[in-house]
């Protein structure tokens, strides 16, 4: 890399090795995953972000954490982080929009019963008028 002087001229500044220009990285220990207290740490690597690590970190947010300080900590993008965040409150709203045990969906799903049970025993009605009507008289005995 190049830097001016003041006096305008340039030197070449070399980067140690593992530093990379313009980059951010973590601050804190080594990643650590999750712990057997349930704070989430960074991961190893090879490792994927399940769902109950995000649901650990989301918490994290939720209980007033900054996304700048978990986004440094754990290693991840805060963009990222957001975007879990905004995922788990969109699932959350959903969650409360259902309505569970709706006295009207009860009575509908009653009326619906009724009028299938009504109309099987029409359809039996008919049927037997039906049956009646082609059969001939039975002729009387005589009584002789």
């Amino acid at each position: 890399m190049l830097l001016e002087g003041k006096d305008g001229t340039r030197k070449d500044v070399g980067m140690g090795p593992g530093v990379t220009e313009g980059g951010r990285s973590p601050t804190g220990g080594t990643p650590a995953g999750v712990t057997g207290n349930g704070d989430v740490g960074g991961l190893e690597p090879g490792q994927r972000w399940t769902l109950a690590r995000k649901r650990e970190v989301v918490l994290r947010l939720l209980r007033g954490e900054s996304i700048e300080a978990l986004s440094r900590e754990l290693g991840v993008e805060s963009y990222r982080l957001q975007e879990w965040y905004d995922g788990a409150l969109a699932g959350l709203d959903c969650g409360l929009r259902e309505r569970g045990g709706d006295p009207l969906e009860d009575q509908l799903k009653k009326a619906h019963a009724m009028v299938g049970e009504l109309t099987m025993m029409n359809e039996l009605y008919q049927e037997r008028i039906r049956r009646s009507k082609n059969r001939p008289f039975v002729p009387k005995r005589s009584r002789k």
